[in-house]
């Protein structure tokens, strides 16, 4: 990887609404906003590479409400998107590529279902997230344990088929205080794929720590950043710098 860790702005949906969530808790639920496509639209605007969209509600239930929302914020743009949420067989990760995703997350078919992924990635390129609590990896919305530890399921995605791992902390996610350097750093020596992080980053030196977490020289591909951009905390075109940018100087 070159160039440093890409900027992926997060799209949480919940009954077609911009939201995010304190840890995962779908009773602690902040809206942000009422019109993703704008928003999506907003973050490609100010330079962001890609644009991470998650249907909520699918995740937890499984029934796709926000699909069609997803598809218009991908006709909308022009940058890349990558989406998941409730992706649970082969038919709805080809209605997404279909309606133009780029690469579609796994989460909890993957982890009961680890054949799916070879499935889906002779359709189209996939990530598998991987949502962990502690480092157990969480289902169907975060809702309910594995099982399954993270240095497990790191061993278990390496060979089939997927081109990134999306490794969520969930006891950090949407509460601004920081990534789990520590989990990011055993994911990366645990696995040759792509590694993108999410969940805690809330001032622009998150940032600057993931960019330059090196192990063995691998470094993570990217970062989601989610309440950070809506509370304005972070700034997108100035995340996308310090993210990409050269590493010789502070």
């Amino acid at each position: 990887m070159t160039g440093g860790p890409a900027l992926f702005p997060a799209i949480d949906l919940r009954g077609g609404l911009c939201v995010r969530l304190l840890r995962g808790d779908y009773g602690r639920e902040t809206v942000y906003g009422d019109d993703p496509v704008a928003q999506a639209l907003a973050f490609q605007e100010a330079g962001a590479p890609w644009v991470h969209v998650v249907d909520l509600d699918a995740a937890r239930s499984g029934d796709p409400v926000n699909r069609p929302v997803v598809a218009a914020v991908v006709d909308a743009l022009d940058v890349p998107v990558q989406t998941g949420g409730g992706v649970r067989s082969v038919e709805d990760a080809e209605v997404l590529f279909t309606a133009g995703v780029r690469r579609v997350v796994l989460g909890t078919a993957a982890i009961e279902r680890p054949a799916l992924v070879a499935e889906v990635a002779a359709l189209g390129p996939v990530a598998v997230g991987l949502d962990v609590r502690g480092r157990e990896v969480a289902v169907h919305g975060w809702t309910e344990g594995s099982g399954l530890l993270l240095a497990a399921a790191l061993r278990n995605f390496g060979d089939l088929g997927a081109e990134a791992l999306v490794v969520t902390q969930i006891e950090r996610d949407g509460t601004l205080e920081g990534p789990d350097l520590e989990m990011y750093r055993e994911a990366l020596a645990a696995t040759r794929l792509d590694v993108v992080a999410s969940g805690g980053v809330g001032m622009p030196g998150h940032l600057d720590d993931l960019a330059t977490l090196d192990v063995g020289g691998r470094r993570v591909a990217g970062v989601i950043v989610g309440r950070a951009l809506y509370e304005g905390t972070v700034d997108v075109a100035d995340a996308v710098r310090r993210l990409t940018g050269p590493r010789d100087t502070p």
